[in-house]
Parts: C-alpha cells; sequence; structure tokens
C-alpha cells in the first residue's frame, strides 16, 4: 500500500542529511520536509565518528567543489555555533614536513592552500614551529591558525530542532530500502512501507551508492569503506600537544594521515589510520557483513586500488593490529609520545567512493534529475561544508 503524502523526503539523518532539511525548511516554508534516518539515533555513523575539525581549506583542489564549499561551510558553522552556543575553538593547525623529502609536496601544499584562501596561513622554520607547538619536531610547518574543532553531534542535535521547530517531521527506525521514480515525483520505501513524495534528496552516506543506483541505474563509484581507528594519549602527556599536528599528506590519496587532534570535551587523540573495513558500519575488526564484502571483492575498482596500493595497504594493517607500528609514524611528530603513552579509543567508517578504474573520488559528487538529488560522495571536509552543501542542494533543486 502507498501512503500519498507529498513534499520533500531527505534520507539520512547525518549532519548534512539534517542541514540540507534545515535549509530546505527555511527556504520553502509550509513545505512538508521529512527526514529518514535508519538508525533510533541521529548521526549515528560518519557524523558521529569523525575527529570533529573543522577544516580551514588547505587540501583541496582550487575551483572544486570541496574547495568552495569547505570555505563557504567553515563560515557558517562558524556563526551557526556563536549563534546557538555550540562548542567552536581555534586551536589552530600546523602541518609538519619532518624530512627533506616531504618539501616538493610541503610546498605544492602552500601553494594550494594560498589559492584557496586559508586566512592567516604561515610558512614557519624549525625554530618557528617549537614557537607554536613547543614538542613537535620538523624541518617546516604551515600553520593554520584558525582551523577549528568542534562537536558535529550537538550541532546535528540542533539541526534536528530546528527541521522540527519549523514544522519538518524526523523519522528514526525507518531505514530506506528503495527510491523509485514515479511521474511527478518519487516513492521511498522505507520500513517496508511506501511512501509518496514530490522531491527526494538521498543523502545516505556509507550506503549513497546503493540508493543512487536504485534511482538512476548508474553503477559507479562504489563506496568501499575504510575503518579509521584512534588512539587516546594518556592525561599527564595529553598537554604536549596544543592544538592539531598533521602530516604532510600524500596526494595519491584523500587520507590525511595519522595526526594528533584536540577534542572539544577535553583529551588529545592520535589517529585515524584507514583500513579495509568488512562492513560498511564496521567499527571492529571482527565486523564482517557479507553482502558488505561481495560489493568490495565484486567491484573491479577495487582490485585495481589494491594492486596500486597494497603496500601501503599492508602497512595500514600492520599499524591497526600493533600500537607500536600505529604510533612509529606519529611519533616522528612528537617524539614525547610513543606506543606506552596510548589506548585504543574509538573509531570511525570512512565512505569512500571508487570508480571502476580503480581511482578515487575526491571531489564531493551530486546529482540531480527529475526531482531526485543524490548526494553520492560526501567524504571529509563533509561535516565542516555541511551548511555550505545544504545552500548547494538546495540551489539545484531550485534550478530544476
Amino acid at each position: 500500500m502507498t501512503e500519498q503524502q507529498g513534499g520533500v523526503a531527505v534520507v539520512g539523518g547525518g549532519i548534512v542529511g539534517l542541514a540540507i532539511a534545515r535549509e530546505l525548511t527555511r527556504r520553502r516554508p509550509g513545505t512538508r520536509v521529512v527526514v529518514l534516518e535508519k538508525e533510533d539515533t541521529l548521526a549515528s555513523h560518519q557524523t558521529g565518528h569523525n575527529s570533529g575539525v573543522v577544516h580551514a581549506g588547505l587540501y583541496y583542489r582550487p575551483g572544486s567543489l570541496k574547495a568552495t564549499l569547505c570555505t563557504r561551510g567553515r563560515h557558517l558553522l562558524r556563526d551557526y555555533c556563536a549563534e546557538h552556543r555550540l562548542p567552536y575553538v581555534e586551536c589552530g593547525k600546523l602541518v609538519v614536513a619532518v624530512d627533506a623529502t616531504e618539501m616538493a609536496r610541503f610546498t605544492a601544499l602552500e601553494s594550494t592552500a594560498r589559492d584557496n584562501g586559508v586566512p592567516a596561513l604561515r610558512r614557519v622554520d624549525a625554530s618557528g614551529l617549537r614557537e607554536i607547538e613547543p614538542h613537535v619536531a620538523g624541518l617546516a610547518g604551515l600553520h593554520s591558525p584558525h582551523t577549528a574543532i568542534t562537536d558535529y553531534v550537538a550541532i546535528s542535535q540542533s539541526l534536528a530542532r530546528e527541521v522540527e521547530q519549523a514544522g519538518g517531521e524526523i523519522w528514526r527506525g525507518a531505514e530506506v530500502s528503495d527510491v523509485a521514480r514515479r511521474v511527478g515525483g518519487a516513492d521511498v520505501t522505507a520500513a517496508g512501507r511506501v511512501h509518496r513524495f514530490d522531491e527526494v534528496v538521498v543523502c545516505a552516506g556509507l550506503h549513497a551508492d546503493r540508493l543512487s543506483q536504485r534511482v538512476d541505474g548508474e553503477r559507479s563509484p562504489r563506496i568501499v569503506p575504510f575503518r579509521g581507528e584512534y588512539m587516546q594519549v594518556r592525561p599527564d602527556k595529553a598537554d604536549l600537544v596544543r592544538g592539531l599536528v598533521y602530516p604532510v599528506p600524500d596526494p595519491r590519496y584523500p587520507f590525511l594521515g595519522v595526526h594528533f587532534t584536540r577534542r572539544v570535551g577535553g583529551g588529545l587523540e592520535v589517529g585515524p589510520n584507514a583500513v579495509l573495513a568488512l562492513r560498511r558500519e564496521g567499527y571492529r575488526r571482527r565486523d564482517l557483513t557479507p553482502r558488505d564484502v561481495k560489493d568490495i571483492v565484486t567491484w573491479p575498482g577495487f582490485w585495481q586500488l589494491a594492486r596500486r596500493h597494497w603496500r601501503t595497504g599492508a602497512s595500514e594493517v600492520l599499524g591497526s593490529l600493533s600500537k607500536r607500528a600505529y604510533m612509529h609514524a606519529a611519533q616522528r611528530y612528537v617524539p614525547e609520545i610513543g606506543a606506552a603513552d596510548v589506548v585504543r579509543a574509538g573509531s570511525g567508517v570512512r565512505a569512500q567512493a571508487v570508480e571502476r578504474d580503480g581511482g578515487l573520488v575526491d571531489d564531493f559528487r551530486v546529482s540531480h534529475q527529475d526531482g531526485i538529488t543524490c548526494v553520492r560522495n560526501a567524504p571529509s571536509p563533509a561535516a565542516t561544508s555541511s551548511l555550505a552543501i545544504a545552500e548547494h542542494v538546495a540551489d539545484l533543486m531550485q534550478r530544476a
């Protein structure tokens, strides 16, 4: 039985889906907006398991959606947190080059960051590093003083309250299994019942490819899940790092490398790494779901990726199994924090989109056709960019 309802359905109750729902209630007062979330709580997966960093735009190709929406999103997020009295701490970030082999990538990163207008960016030498972070070792650093940390779950909860206060609805425990176009709208199957809407936004994170494929038949890109594991620094050494300390990233990968991150709730974490997960919500090494494994091993792009980067993958697995191996790289940046100074903490899973040819999709990818919008790829800095992504999606819907 199909329930006649109308309005707009937003599939996914993470920060991006909630930001989109809020933007639609603001732009279209009186329009019915419904968020469908498969879990009983909002922001349960990528939003609730990330490092809480508000990125300033150092890494992203100038002119890309990531670069544009990260810059806009950071401003919007800062103002939103101030307005709603949510935590937002500009603790600053250092990207550190520890040896001469990294200097070419370091210089390229500086050029990208300047092209993206990262505010107050400053290049420092070894003595400058120690002025900012006395316990950090390295040859040079890029200091981004306006990189911040926040609480994305608290922001998501605030966005959800705004949606409901504006008359929107949030359905928890409403797992969407199908989205099918029809004349004048779409049928959304959630928790075994079919609901009819005029428009749909698919923002399903770790399951974005599956639902998007139901809409348009496109099999590429495929989501390949990567687990990111964190270590917690013991309290007596947590103050050795004042802000955020990152390595110079390898441009072949969308991952930023194991780094030191302060949390707004206190404490210091190290991580995350990037290990292939055998379940899309696989937060533990033993987590495995046959369907998810099948999706990985039957995707040609996965094997292309594995052939190109197996050495890096093996290194990540070793770091996952051994605290000493995990901390070996991190200790290059802060020598006084080693394996004996950390305990295993939480983990998250990144929805990494992989093309059929093995290419890693690095930019945000959003498609729109016939009243259905699919956010097919929204990894980091999606949380930073969430309010700007919401504007972008609402603009696409408005122009259609």
